[in-house]
């Protein structure tokens, strides 16, 4: 998927602050922080949504979200998950992924 920003930075053709790698998923800083821990877990396999994922996939992601949350510090306080789908869903780059957020206390309220 060449035109796939996400794809692209997996590949190494865009910059990123990546904090998480394995042979299923990269993960990396969302450039446009909603919180002080702001991570985008992407499965390096292209799929457009959560709507295709495997349960192989789903298993990578949930253990790099363990994973990171540990490493990010944010396992005992806590940290929200979220995956955008579709256009009503907010989703703005048709690859899937996942946001973990964290590191302070989150509104309960995410509209």
């Amino acid at each position: 998927m060449g035109d796939c920003l996400f794809c692209r930075i997996i590949a190494g053709e865009i910059p990123s602050n990546k904090v998480y790698e394995n042979d299923k998923v990269f993960a990396f800083r969302d450039i446009n922080p909603q919180a002080p821990v702001h991570v985008l877990i992407v499965p390096k396999k292209h799929m457009d949504n959560i709507l295709a994922c495997d349960a192989d996939t789903a298993a990578a992601l949930t253990d790099a979200v363990r994973a990171i949350a540990e490493q990010e510090g944010v396992e005992q306080s806590g940290f929200r998950v979220v995956s955008n789908c579709g256009k009503d869903g907010a989703q703005s780059v048709n690859h899937l992924h996942v946001h973990l957020m964290g590191g302070r206390a989150l509104a309960e309220r995410m509209a």
